[in-house]
C-alpha cells in the first residue's frame, strides 16, 4: 500500500469512527445543548485531553492490561459507570438551571468544570483504551521507526479529526438549540434529557463486555 492509500485508508476510517455516536460524542451534544459553545467546545476539549491518556498508555502498551486483566477493566469500568451516573443525577436535580441566566443566581458548569468532566468522562472508560489498542496497531507500518512512536502520532492523528467533528457538531448544536435558551420551560425538559442521557451512558458503560 502506498503512502497516498495508507493515509486515505486511516483518515477515512478514522473519520467514520468518529462520526459514529458514542458515548463521548453524546456527552459533548449534551453538554452543549445545556449550556452553549464555550462549553460544549470545553467538553469537546477535555474528551481529547482524556484520550491522550490513553493513547499515551497504549504506545507504551499500558492498556494491554484492560485488554486481558477482566479484574481491572471492571474496576475502571464501574468507576467511570458511577461517575456518568453521578452527573445524571445532578442534571436531574438542577430543575432546569443549565439554561437559566445568572441573574437567577443558579450555580451553572463552568467552561473549566466541562473540561475536567470531560477528561474522566473519557479516561474512565476502559472500552476507549482498548479501542485505540485494537485500531492503532493495524495501522503500524514496519521499517517506519518505533512502533511505539507511530502509535502515539497515529493515535494523535484520529484525536485531531476528533477534535475536528465534535467542534463541528458543537456549533451547530449550539446555533440549532439557541432559540430554546429564551424559553424557561425548555430548560428544565432539557436538564431531564442531560441528566437521563448521563445516567443512560453510565449504565450502557456498567453492562458493557470486556470485549467488543
Amino acid at each position: 500500500m502506498d503512502d497516498f492509500s495508507y493515509w486515505l485508508v486511516f483518515f477515512t476510517t478514522a473519520l467514520a469512527l468518529n462520526l459514529s455516536p458514542g458515548p463521548d460524542l453524546m456527552y459533548v451534544l449534551s453538554r452543549t445543548v445545556a449550556q452553549g459553545t464555550r462549553v460544549g467546545l470545553a467538553s469537546a476539549a477535555g474528551v481529547s485531553t482524556g484520550a491522550l491518556v490513553h493513547v499515551a498508555a497504549a504506545s507504551v502498551g499500558l492498556s494491554a492490561l484492560l485488554a486481558t486483566s477482566a479484574a481491572a477493566f471492571s474496576v475502571v469500568k464501574y468507576v467511570g459507570a458511577a461517575y456518568l451516573v453521578y452527573l445524571g443525577v445532578q442534571a436531574l436535580r438542577a430543575k432546569g438551571s443549565a439554561l437559566q441566566t445568572s441573574e437567577r443566581k443558579i450555580a451553572v458548569v463552568k467552561p473549566w468544570q466541562a473540561f475536567r468532566q470531560g477528561v474522566l468522562v473519557d479516561v474512565l472508560n476502559p472500552k476507549v483504551a482498548i479501542f485505540f489498542m485494537a485500531f492503532l496497531p493495524q495501522f503500524v507500518r514496519p521499517g517506519h521507526g518505533s512502533a511505539s512512536l507511530q502509535l502515539l502520532q497515529l493515535g494523535v492523528l484520529v484525536i485531531v479529526v476528533a477534535v475536528a467533528v465534535d467542534s463541528t457538531f458543537v456549533c451547530v448544536a449550539a446555533r440549532t438549540t439557541e432559540y430554546l435558551r429564551r424559553r424557561p420551560r425548555a430548560s428544565v425538559w432539557l436538564d431531564r434529557l442531560l441528566g437521563s442521557l448521563f445516567i443512560g451512558l453510565g449504565i450502557r458503560l456498567a453492562f458493557s463486555e470486556q470485549r467488543s
